[in-house]
């Protein structure tokens, strides 16, 4: 697949972190709409919900908070999305350098798609935790508490009160939305450079607004399968210790109490921001990327 020649995972990751950057920056409104959709509180005798949905969050969100209120629980994932994106591309480049045994044959789709999946393997260390204290920063605005006074009282808290269990609470289904999703997350991605690209020209000269496609739509297919482990995730991490016993607990309550659809909670808001989020990442990395070709051939 491509044109790329050697695998760099040192430029991957450098290029990765510009990346994390331009993601966060543009996706992380919709995020905090996509959290509080997840997790608001279920009222099972009453008809009214906080939020009927991704419009009327995001106009109570900015009514009672301001739009600073769309970037609630930002610290977190600020100190950790370009780290994070970081060593996702550097994993990602990783994979394909122990699969590529000859600089001008392409890799095959499948080990394409192992890549990726390392890639989630390798982010979840730092994801987990980070997550974990964003899930409970963005849920305690829009419920009206204040117990934790930003990212890091949050982890401290959380560590001194149930150890580092507590602090990394969620990494199964961080890894069970992680792994596959970056699969056909980074394969996607891959797959639409080369179809976009036209015959005789290199991926290399792909043009931004291709670039931004094949991102998007990488993005919307990443969270297609990834949104119902997301959804788990979310709830098993904003509730309250002992509330559920473990991942099958979770999924039992969320069908039981509010049926399949539950697992789809936030749709609308995942992928109005999942396609202009992942296509500034992607753009990011290669506009990186390009400039570390230019300044640094030889890394």
């Amino acid at each position: 697949m491509g044109d790329e020649g050697r695998v760099s995972p040192l430029k991957n990751f450098v290029a990765g972190g510009v990346a994390g950057a331009c993601l966060l920056l543009a996706g992380h409104p919709l995020d905090t709409i996509k959290v509080r959709l997840q997790t608001q509180p279920k009222v099972p005798c009453a008809q009214y919900v906080i939020y009927t949905g991704t419009y009327d969050c995001f106009r109570k969100t900015v009514s009672k908070e301001g739009i600073l209120g769309l970037y609630k629980g930002m610290g977190a994932p600020l100190a950790g999305v370009a780290p994070m994106m970081a060593i996702s591309f550097f994993g990602f480049g990783l994979g394909k350098q122990l699969q590529q045994t000859d600089p001008d044959k392409p890799l095959t789709h499948t080990q394409i798609f192992l890549s990726g999946c390392l890639a989630g393997v390798f982010t979840t260390v730092i994801v987990a935790p980070g997550e974990r204290i964003k899930c409970l920063l963005q849920v305690q605005a829009s419920r009206g508490e204040s117990r934790y006074a930003g990212p890091v009282d949050c982890a401290v808290r959380l560590y001194k009160e149930q150890g580092i269990r507590s602090v990394y609470k969620g990494t199964v289904l961080t890894l069970i939305r992680d792994v596959p999703s970056n699969g056909l997350y980074f394969l996607t991605y891959e797959c639409l450079k080369n179809f976009l690209t036209p015959e005789g020209q290199s991926v290399s000269q792909l043009s931004t607004p291709k670039i931004l496609l094949a991102g998007g739509v990488a993005g919307i297919l990443n969270w297609t399968i990834a949104l119902p482990p997301d959804v788990l995730k979310s709830n098993f991490q904003t509730a309250a210790e002992g509330k559920y016993k473990g991942l099958v607990d979770v999924l039992r309550t969320l069908l039981r109490e509010e049926g399949p659809k539950a697992l789809y909670k936030g749709f609308n808001a995942v992928f109005l921001r999942a396609f202009p989020a992942n296509a500034a990442c992607f753009l990011g990395f290669e506009v990186a990327l390009k400039g570390l070709n230019t300044l640094a051939p030889s890394w």
